[in-house]
């Protein structure tokens, strides 16, 4: 009997400890940011949350399922020419989070197009988790397109600014 107990115990040390704390911060930022997924990890330990989209009328089904070959054609024929008009270094965002403009509601914005930045100089700050994180620029040039607006949440890898 001692023995099952020293085996359970083994199993259960095995077994991934799931902070609730963590997910429900996760399961806030999905609904405060109007995310149906967002993902974690740290070492080994992955935390997954998502949730269904909201429908917001009751034939919203429907919809999406003829939506998706009408908008396909059009954005694969879009991006080429948008991305041969603005040349220049894409800063993307590192992760999710909501996009802000300013340091703080009400104050000038960090840039705008045609102002010139220097490598290293804040271009706007993304939160995540309840903490600011400067998005700075990777060299000098001038800015050519700010493709966020202020408090608009953000994906991980999505274009942020264009400098030239």
């Amino acid at each position: 009997m001692a023995e099952a107990k020293k085996g359970t115990t083994l199993s259960d040390d095995r077994a991934m400890r799931i902070d609730p704390d963590l997910v429900r911060e996760l399961a806030e930022l999905l609904t405060d940011n109007e995310l149906t997924e967002i993902e974690v990890q740290d070492g080994e330990r992955r935390i997954r949350v998502g949730r269904e989209p909201a429908a917001v009328f009751g034939a919203a089904s429907p919809a999406p399922v003829a939506a998706p070959p009408v908008a396909a054609a059009p954005p694969a024929a879009e991006p080429a020419p948008a991305q041969t008009e603005i040349a220049g270094e894409t800063v993307k965002s590192p992760m999710v989070g909501t996009a802000f403009m300013s340091a703080e509601p009400g104050a000038a914005p960090f840039i705008a197009v045609g102002d010139a930045v220097e490598a290293g100089d804040t271009l706007l700050i993304i939160e995540a988790m309840k903490v600011m994180n400067p998005i700075t620029a990777p060299s000098g040039g001038v800015v050519k397109k700010i493709m966020v607006a202020d408090a608009q949440p953000v994906e991980f890898d999505q274009p942020l600014v264009i400098i030239g």
